[in-house]
């Protein structure tokens, strides 16, 4: 399990790429995605088909993300996880956060083939701040029962 230093140091630049993000603001991809935005987060999402999410332009792959976006923030449905750490990998990024419910195990061994530094089995949203809302009360509840990282 990752650290709260990790996780902190992970956040704080506030600028990352965002695989999964959904067009549909109903949607956990979308939800987030306008989350990040209101807490001031600069994001890229990566998006397939999509050219604009919540106004910002996407890009197609991970391979497309201007340089300088070194951080990604994966939320992506399990079977495309594994593709988009790989485009990751070959990017050069070597930050990234796998959304609980979005990891795999294939994902999670290629990126320690890569030597990247990955968050996973954590909720950004218990981290990312302001917390507010349900994911305040999932880090009390975390925090209750051992669970919150250290």
């Amino acid at each position: 399990m990752n650290s709260l230093t990790e996780i902190q140091e992970f956040l704080a630049p506030k600028k990352m790429a965002f695989a999964g993000a959904s067009r549909n603001p109903k949607k956990f991809g979308g939800v987030v995605f306008n989350e990040l935005i209101k807490k001031g987060f600069e994001l890229y999402p990566v998006h397939p088909a999509a050219s604009v999410i919540g106004g910002v332009a996407c890009v197609k792959s991970v391979k497309d993300l201007p340089e300088g976006v070194d951080l990604l923030y994966i939320v992506t449905p399990k079977k495309e996880t594994l593709s988009v750490v790989r485009d990751a990998a070959e990017k050069g990024i070597r930050k990234i956060w796998i959304q609980q419910a979005s990891d795999t195990q294939e994902a999670l061994d290629l990126a320690k083939q890569h030597n990247m530094t990955v968050i996973s089995g954590r909720c950004m949203m218990m981290f990312a701040e302001p917390v507010g809302s349900i994911h305040n009360v999932h880090r009390w509840f975390s925090r209750v029962f051992g669970t919150y990282p250290s």
